[in-house]
């Protein structure tokens, strides 16, 4: 409850008002606090935010995508949910148990990083390279991973290394060295508690089964680079990803395509094509040996001469038009 003054308060005030003995304006500024200057463009203002960052991480999903894919034998689909800064005591917490951990060093940065993953995906990461369906059989005494399964997961991770060597190649030429795999976090120590992390977290679909991957970069790991990180990356050297164009090619090749072939033409009056009934002829101004028109999709690809192959009728391709267009 706000207090009220006083009838006497009140002619105290007014009177020390009137002797100059009180400033209204300074008191007022004294209630209301001090402005604090903040500096939106001095990193330690925002630190644990790394510009462009996630155009690295495109890079390395659309590379990742068909390589999971080629090794596991299955469709896979990697999204991202989201970027954020975390202090590494915190992240550590953070992390679903049980979960599997790969420590790796980026050449020549310096630090570690860290590669998390659910047991979600490790069991439907086992699960597949042994052949199975692709549904893991998850133990519901959230088990620790046994030595066999961690040395299947480690081939997937070695392959996440090498994508990520790609994706960050227009930025920096860098080596991922794989140090170990650990499942318990309190024996994970690449910076100190109280230090940041930048973690980007990913989804990933194997067929019908939904797993996890976080990706953990130490602060100081990317701040010798964030200029360059700033700047921009060469977006044109991501663009292009030869596996993935091979295998785009490949499935338009299935595409379907509807191919009409034009016996011929006529013209009737409207009254002609009024009285038409079944069992009536109409003649086709062309003979039936003159090149016919072949389109592909509605547009004009070839001219052709009709003929029977095997007992069905046929047409041979005799010429191609150089440049189709769409025809009626």
């Amino acid at each position: 409850m706000e207090k009220i003054l006083t009838k006497e308060e009140i002619e105290a005030l007014l009177s020390a008002v009137f002797e100059g003995s009180i400033e209204p304006a300074k008191e007022l500024a004294r209630t209301q606090g001090q402005v604090s200057t903040y500096d939106l463009f001095n990193s330690d203002a925002h630190r644990g935010f790394v510009p462009n960052m996630d155009i690295i991480y495109d890079g390395f999903i659309r590379y990742n995508r068909v390589n999971m894919s080629n090794r596991l034998g299955k469709m896979v689909e990697i999204k991202k949910v989201g970027a954020r800064p975390y202090k590494f005591d915190d992240f550590l917490q953070s992390l679903p148990s049980p979960v599997c951990m790969a420590i790796y060093k980026i050449e020549p940065l310096k630090g570690a990083a860290l590669i998390a993953v659910d047991s979600t995906f490790v069991y439907t990461v086992v699960d597949s390279i042994l052949g199975g369906v692709g549904v893991p059989n998850i133990p519901a005494n959230n088990r620790l991973f046994t030595p066999i399964e961690l040395r299947l997961v480690e081939k997937i991770i070695r392959d996440v290394l090498a994508d990520m060597e790609k994706a960050w190649a227009p930025l920096l030429a860098v080596k991922m060295n794989l140090l170990r795999m650990e499942m318990n976090p309190r024996l994970v120590n690449i910076v100190p508690p109280e230090y940041q992390v930048v973690t980007m977290s990913l989804k990933i679909q194997i067929e019908e089964t939904v797993g996890s991957m976080i990706l953990a970069v130490p602060y100081m790991t990317v701040d010798p680079i964030r200029d360059k990180l700033k700047s921009g990356l060469q977006v044109d050297m991501m663009a292009v990803d030869p596996q993935w164009s091979i295998r785009l090619s490949e499935e338009l090749k299935e595409a379907p395509l509807e191919i009409s072939v034009e016996m011929g033409n006529s013209s009737i009056t409207l009254a002609e094509l009024l009285n038409l009934s079944p069992g009536d002829t109409v003649m086709l101004e062309e003979s039936g040996r003159n090149e016919l028109l072949v389109k592909v999709g509605g547009v004009k690809k070839f001219m052709g001469l009709p003929g029977v192959r095997g007992g069905n009728k046929a047409v041979q391709i005799s010429r191609i038009f150089q440049g189709g267009t769409r025809g009626d």
